[in-house]
């Protein structure tokens, strides 16, 4: 996906414009806005081609609670003890320089969406006049349709904080190959997140796994560009699915997100490691794997068919990539790819984006208060 700087972001009835002089905001409709600038406060108004511009002479924060991780249960699965791979609470990763956007993120991320509040109270009132004047409940709920519109569009400013980036030179550059690297994990044609391992440790366990090791339990997972619900920007930052969490690397900081609950990351604090694997392919096989051999959906112990088993097939043996990410505040995450030597750029530019000087401008988080 190419990479590049957008020149302005609107949140709601809010139009955020970046320019050399510095961030303005304006708030209206088409043909009449408001603003402040660089250069001061304005009223812009017209249409047609005619217009006429002149000018005119925080909310308090709350911290979030801090909850411990749960230690989740071990599991067993055809025999073999699953250890969990999880990330702790995602209220724990805390990166020092974004503290302040972070607690506005999670309190915004709290807010009852207004939407949610209309659609349910005129749907309740429609039923309550439907057994009265049926004719009334239905105009209630024609209603309802301008209104829901009108309080998603509020939540659309309620709800976001607008973040604004400008990068260095050398931060840019480290960006962008950051978000190269990650085009290469994208076009992979397997990815999945691992959510737990473990060790066969019996032969018959071993005949029953096609002669596996070690089985582990994943599914099929989600790469793109994207931004949080809850994040206006001019840029669009690689964004990766494992499991309950959603990982959206920023320039400065790597946000974590669980349900209603944002945590961030410091590029310093991310660790990624990264090894090739044999994997026993019994799905279908991605089209860019390597086959590196054959096994037995039940061998034996020379490594040949079981000839006890009648239903006994060859299964390919596939060349995969495994990438762990982690840090001290929690982050646990396992992934896996198709294709190999696609993990190394990623943490080649995450590297670069954490010891560079000065790597990354903090963003200013722009909403007004409310």
């Amino acid at each position: 996906m190419p990479f590049y700087f957008r020149k302005s972001v609107s949140a709601g009835p809010f139009r955020f414009n970046f320019s050399r002089g510095g961030v303005g905001m304006s708030v209206g409709v088409k043909g009449l806005r408001v603003g402040t600038g660089p250069r001061g406060h304005y009223i812009h108004a017209g249409y047609g081609g005619v217009y006429y511009r002149s000018s005119i002479s925080s909310a308090g924060q709350k911290e979030q609670e801090i909850v411990p991780p749960s230690d989740r249960p071990q599991t067993t699965v055809d025999g073999v003890e699953m250890v969990e791979i999880e990330s702790g609470s995602v209220l724990q990763m805390r990166a020092a320089n974004f503290a302040e956007i972070l607690n506005d993120l999670n309190i915004k991320a709290s807010k009852l969406p207004l939407s949610r509040i209309v659609a349910w109270a005129g749907v309740a009132f429609g039923f309550v006049l439907l057994a009265v004047n049926p004719v009334s409940a239905i105009a209630t709920w024609i209603v309802m349709i301008p209104a829901w519109i009108a309080a998603r569009w509020l939540d659309s400013y309620r709800r976001k904080t607008v973040l604004f980036y400008e990068l260095e030179s050398d931060a840019a550059k480290a960006y962008e190959r950051l978000t190269e690297a990650f085009d290469l994990l994208i076009g992979c044609a397997g990815k999945w997140h691992i959510r737990s391992g473990g060790t066969v440790r019996d032969l018959t366990t071993w005949k029953r796994n096609a002669g596996a090791t070690h089985i582990v339990d994943k599914k099929p997972t989600t790469l793109d560009f994207s931004l949080p619900l809850t994040v206006a920007s001019n840029i669009t930052p690689p964004c990766a699915h494992v499991g309950d969490q959603v990982l959206y690397f920023l320039p400065d900081v790597v946000l974590v997100i669980h349900g209603k609950e944002i945590g961030a990351i410091d590029y310093n604090d991310l660790k990624l490691h990264w090894q090739e694997s044999n994997f026993i392919e019994e799905g279908s096989v991605p089209a860019d794997a390597k086959i590196v051999g054959q096994t037995w959906k039940h061998p034996n112990k020379s490594g040949g068919p079981d000839r006890r088993y009648r239903d006994n097939w060859q299964i390919p043996i596939c060349r995969y990539e495994a990438l762990h990410l982690s840090s001290a505040s929690g982050l646990n995450e396992l992934l896996e790819f198709s294709r190999t030597t696609v993990c190394a750029p990623l943490a080649s530019a995450v590297r670069s984006l954490a010891t560079i000087n000065g790597p990354c401008v903090v963003p200013n988080r722009l909403l007004p208060a409310e």
